[in-house]
C-alpha cells in the first residue's frame, strides 16, 4: 500500500475530503478538464467548499438529500463534492428519465434541493417536484455562490457510516430502488483500487477519461473519485461518440482508459485506434461482461489488453478485477480486491436460512450465486436499510460465476430476470407495467436477448386484445413516453396468445427458445 493511499483511509471520513487532499498536494495540477475548460485542484476545491457553504446558508441540513440532473460537466463534480461536504447526501439522477421517472424518484428521497441545467428543462417544466427547490448550474445565482468567499470556514463533521450517496437500482423487487451508499463504503472502494501496485489502477502521473455517465456508479467512484483522489487528471466526455472520444483520448494523451464493452466494439470500427490508444497505459472495461473474441480483437488492434472487472451499485462498484492477479484474462473479471471477500454459492445449497460462512466446503469451480463480503458493501436500500447485507455481511448478488483453476472469477449468467443493456440494469417488470397500460395490450412478457453492441437488448412479447391492432413502432413511442430509453424493448414480436406455466404465470423461458 503506497503512503498517500494509507494516510487517505487513515484521515478521511467524507468522501468530500479526498479533494482537499488532493488540492494540498497538488494544488496547480489539472484537476478537471471540460471542453475548453480547464480548473486545478486548488480551484475545484474552492469552488466545492463555496457551493457547500451557499447551500448551507440557504437553509440545507445535513442528512438532506440533493438530487443531481446533470451531465459528464464540471458543474456536476462541483455539485457532487459540495453536497457531500455540506453533510447532505447526494442523489445522481439519470439524465435520460422522463418525466414520470423524475417524479418517482422525488417521491421516494424526498430531495430538499434539485440542481440541474437548462438541458432538461423540457422535462423538469412537466414534471411534479413537490417541494423540491430548483438551482440552475451556470446561472447567475450558481456563479454568485461559486465566487463566495471560503476563508475561515468549516463544515459538519459527517460519520463515515452515514448515507453519502443513493443510487437508484432495479433491487430485487422490480421497482427501482435507491441503495444507500456510505462514506466508508465509497471510500473502502477506492482505497482497495489504490492500493493496487502490479499495475496500479491510477496514478497523480496519470489522465483518465470519464465517458460513461457519472449517474452510474462506475463512473462516479471508480474513474472521477478515484481518479482525484490519486490526484490524477479526469478528462469530462459530455456523451459517448467513437470518433469524439477518440479524439479526446488522443488530444489529451489519456493513459488510463476506462470503458464498457459497447464502446469498444464502436472504436474497433473506427481507423486510426493503434495510434489513438499510443499513450494508453491501461485499458479497462466493466459494467457488463466482454465478449473473448471482443478481448482478443482490441488486443491485436490497439496492442493493449484489456483488463475487465466486476462490480455493482451494492458494492460500491468493484467487487474484482484482474488487475488484482496483474494478468489480463479473456473471460475472466480476476480476483476480489483486498478486503473483499467472494463466495460461490451452487444452486443445490441454497435455500431460506443458510449461513454463508458455513459453506467453506463448497465446490467453488461449480456455478452458483456470487455472494460478496466487504468494506465496500452498501446499506441497504433507502429509506430503512432493508434488504442488504446478512448478519454475516454477505450479500448475494444475483448473479452465477464460479471460480476458474487459477483462482479467477468467471461470469456465467444472471439468477435474476434484470436485463443489462450497455452497462445499465432494465427490469422487465417495470417495461412491463409500461406495455400492460396501452388499451390494446391484452398481456405482455419482457426479456432480454443476447446483441453485439449493447450486450442485451429489451425484447417484448405481445398478445393484443380481441379485433384490436397495434404496431411496433406505435408500441415503442408508447414507451418512449414513459421510460428511459434505454428501458425501451427495441425488439418487439406480436403473438395471438402467451404460453403460461401451471400456475398461470408467463412462460418465459418458452418464449425465449420459440
Amino acid at each position: 500500500m503506497g503512503p498517500v493511499c494509507a494516510k487517505l483511509w487513515i484521515v478521511v471520513t467524507n468522501l468530500a475530503d479526498l479533494i482537499d487532499r488532493s488540492a494540498d498536494e497538488f494544488p496547480a495540477s489539472v484537476a478537471i478538464v471540460d471542453g475548453d475548460r480547464k480548473a486545478t485542484y486548488a480551484g475545484l476545491d474552492d469552488h466545492v467548499s463555496a457551493l457547500a457553504l451557499g447551500m448551507l446558508a440557504q437553509g440545507l441540513e445535513p442528512g438532506d438529500r440533493v438530487g443531481l440532473f446533470l451531465g459528464n460537466t464540471y458543474e456536476f463534480v462541483v455539485a457532487f463534492f459540495a453536497v457531500l461536504r455540506a453533510g447532505a447526501i447526494a442523489v445522481p439522477l439519470n439524465t435520460s428519465l422522463t418525466a414520470t421517472e423524475i417524479e418517482h424518484v422525488i417521491r421516494s428521497t424526498e430531495p430538499r434541493l434539485l440542481i440541474t441545467d437548462n438541458n432538461y428543462s423540457d422535462r423538469l417544466d412537466t414534471a411534479n417536484l413537490a417541494q423540491c427547490r430548483v438551482l440552475s448550474a451556470r446561472s447567475a445565482p450558481w456563479e454568485k455562490l461559486l465566487k463566495a468567499s471560503t476563508a475561515e470556514t468549516s463544515f459538519p463533521t459527517v460519520d463515515p457510516e452515514s448515507a453519502a450517496v443513493l443510487l437508484f437500482t432495479s433491487g430485487s423487487s422490480g421497482e427501482p430502488r435507491a441503495a444507500i451508499l456510505s462514506h466508508r463504503a465509497l471510500l473502502a472502494n477506492v482505497h482497495a483500487l489504490l492500493s493496487l501496485e502490479h499495475p496500479p489502477a491510477i496514478t497523480a502521473k496519470d489522465t483518465s477519461i470519464a465517458v460513461l455517465p457519472l449517474f452510474h456508479v462506475y463512473s462516479l467512484n471508480s474513474i472521477l473519485v478515484c481518479g482525484l483522489a490519486a490526484g490524477a487528471t479526469v478528462v469530462l466526455c459530455p456523451r459517448f461518440d467513437p470518433d469524439t472520444t477518440l479524439a479526446a483520448i488522443r488530444k489529451h494523451k489519456v493513459s488510463v482508459v476506462a470503458g464498457a464493452p459497447p464502446m469498444y466494439v464502436a472504436w474497433s470500427a473506427v481507423p486510426g485506434l493503434r495510434e489513438a490508444f499510443g499513450k494508453a497505459r491501461l485499458v479497462l472495461s466493466g459494467a457488463a461482461p466482454l465478449a473473448p473474441a471482443l478481448f482478443d480483437e482490441f488486443h491485436t488492434m490497439t496492442g493493449k489488453p484489456v483488463w475487465e472487472g466486476y462490480g455493482l451499485t451494492e458494492c460500491a462498484p468493484v467487487v474484482s478485477t484482474t488487475l488484482v492477479s496483474g494478468v489480463p484474462k479473456a473471460g475472466s473479471v480476476g480476483r476480489p480486491l483486498p478486503n473483499v471477500e467472494v463466495k460461490i454459492v451452487p444452486e443445490r445449497q441454497e435455500r431460506p436460512g443458510i449461513t454463508i460462512d458455513g459453506l467453506d466446503d463448497a465446490n467453488e469451480s461449480e456455478p452458483g450465486e456470487i455472494w460478496v463480503r466487504g468494506p465496500s458493501l452498501f446499506s441497504g436500500y433507502w429509506p430503512n436499510g432493508a434488504d442488504g447485507p446478512d448478519g454475516q455481511g454477505w450479500f448475494g448478488t444475483g448473479d452465477v460465476g464460479y471460480i476458474d483453476a487459477d483462482g479467477d472469477l468467471t461470469l456465467v449468467d444472471r439468477r435474476s430476470d434484470l436485463v443489462i443493456v450497455s452497462g445499465f440494469n432494465v427490469y422487465p417488470r417495470e417495461v412491463e407495467r409500461a406495455i400492460e397500460q396501452h388499451p390494446n395490450v391484452a398481456e405482455c412478457a419482457v426479456f432480454g436477448v443476447p446483441h453485439p453492441y449493447s450486450g442485451e437488448a429489451v425484447k417484448a412479447v405481445v398478445a393484443l386484445r380481441p379485433d384490436t391492432e397495434l404496431a411496433t413502432a406505435e408500441l415503442v413511442q408508447f414507451c418512449e413516453e414513459r421510460l428511459a430509453r434505454f428501458k425501451c424493448p427495441t425488439i418487439v414480436e406480436f403473438r395471438a396468445e402467451l404460453p403460461h406455466g401451471p400456475t398461470g404465470k408467463i412462460a418465459k423461458d418458452s418464449l425465449r427458445t420459440t
